[in-house]
C-alpha cells in the first residue's frame, strides 16, 4: 500500500521530468495528474501550437505507459478506433483486430474534427472501460485514460462534441498562450537544439511504474471528506441548475466529479482530508464543459468560468 506522502513525492518527480520538455502550464499538469489519480478522462482545449500533444506524449514516455495516438479526422470510422473482426484465410476463422483504443494512454488529437458518430463510439470505453466488438466484450487497461485535445469551436472544420461525451470527461482544461518569460525560454531551448519531434533526447527518466500508478489510484479511497464540504459541493452544483444565466446546469456526474477531483487535489498535496479550497480549485475544470449558457448571457459576454465564479460567490464556504 502506497503512503499518501509517497504519492506526493512520486508526482513531484513526474512533474520535474515533465518540466524538461514542457515550460509553464503548472496548473494544467496538476489537473492531468489529478485525472490520472481519479481514473478520469481529460479534454484539453487550446489554439494550435500550445504543446497540448507534446505534453501528453511526454507524460506517457515518463510513465512507461502504453501509448496510442488517434488523429481524429472527418472520415474516421468507429471501427478505426475500436477494432474490427477480420477473416483469417489461413484458419478459415474470424479474429478480432484490436484498434488503437487498447492502450494505457490514448491521445485523441483534435477530437472535435471527427463527426458525432465517430466520437460516440468512445462512450462505452470512457464510462465502463471496456469495448464491445461484434457482441464480444474486451476489458481495457486498469489505468486507461483518454486525453483528448481540441481546437476552439470557432475554428473551421470543427464539430461540437455530443453532450453525453462531454459529460464523460472529468476535466476540460484550457491552455492559454505562454507568458512572455516562458515563450523566451521556449525559444532559448530551440536555439540550443531542442526539437519537439525528438523530445526523448533531453534525457527523460522513467520515475515510476504502472503498478505504482495503480496503487496511487487506490489511495484516493483513504482521503476523507467532511459532510459540510459534501453539502458545499451539492449546493454549488444545484445552483447551476437554477441560476438565471444558465440553460443547463451540472448533473449528478458533475457532483461526483467535483468530489473525486477534490480528493485528488488533497492527495497530490500530501493530505488525507479535503478542504474547501480543494473544491474551489476544481469547480471550473469539472463544470465548464457541462453547463450551457443562455443566449442572452453569451451576448452579454459571459463565459462558463465567469458564471461559475458568480455562483461560487453566492454559496457560503464551510469552516
Amino acid at each position: 500500500m502506497v503512503e499518501i506522502s509517497e504519492v506526493r513525492s512520486m508526482f513531484e518527480k513526474i512533474k520535474a521530468e515533465l518540466s524538461k520538455v514542457i515550460i509553464g502550464h503548472e496548473d494544467v499538469v496538476d489537473m492531468i495528474m489529478n485525472a490520472i489519480l481519479i481514473r478520469g478522462h481529460v479534454l484539453i482545449e487550446g489554439v494550435p501550437g500550445t504543446a497540448k500533444t507534446l505534453m501528453v506524449k511526454t507524460l506517457a514516455h515518463i510513465l512507461g505507459a502504453g501509448f496510442k495516438r488517434l488523429q481524429m479526422t472527418p472520415d474516421l470510422m468507429p471501427s478505426d478506433i475500436l477494432g474490427v473482426n477480420i477473416y483469417d484465410a489461413s484458419t478459415s476463422t474470424f479474429r478480432v483486430q484490436k484498434g488503437p483504443i487498447f492502450a494505457d494512454f490514448v491521445l485523441a488529437d483534435e477530437i472535435n474534427r471527427a463527426p458525432a458518430k465517430t466520437q460516440s463510439a468512445m462512450l462505452e470505453c470512457m464510462e465502463e472501460r471496456q469495448v464491445t466488438i461484434e457482441g464480444t466484450r474486451f476489458k481495457l487497461s486498469e489505468i486507461f485514460t483518454i486525453l483528448a485535445t481540441q481546437n476552439p469551436l470557432e475554428y473551421e472544420g470543427t464539430y461540437p462534441l455530443p453532450e453525453a461525451q462531454l459529460d464523460r470527461f472529468i476535466f476540460k482544461i484550457l491552455i492559454p498562450y505562454p507568458e512572455n518569460n516562458e515563450e523566451s525560454e521556449i525559444l532559448g531551448r530551440v536555439e540550443n537544439g531542442f526539437r519537439a519531434e525528438k523530445f526523448e533526447k533531453v534525457g527523460l527518466n522513467k520515475v515510476t511504474s504502472l503498478e505504482e500508478i495503480a496503487a496511487c489510484q487506490e489511495a484516493i479511497g483513504r482521503i476523507t471528506t467532511k459532510q459540510s464540504i459534501i453539502d458545499y459541493i451539492v449546493s454549488i452544483v444545484r445552483l447551476t441548475r437554477t441560476w438565471g444565466g444558465l440553460l443547463v446546469g451540472g448533473g449528478p456526474r458533475a457532483s461526483i466529479g467535483i468530489h473525486l477531483a477534490s480528493k485528488g487535489v488533497a492527495l497530490l498535496d500530501g493530505r488525507d482530508f479535503v478542504t474547501p479550497d480543494d473544491v474551489k480549485k476544481v469547480i471550473c475544470p469539472v463544470l465548464r464543459h457541462r453547463i450551457i449558457l443562455k443566449p442572452e448571457a453569451e451576448i452579454e459576454g459571459l463565459t462558463p468560468d465567469t458564471c461559475l465564479k458568480s455562483i461560487m460567490a453566492q454559496i457560503k464556504v464551510p469552516r
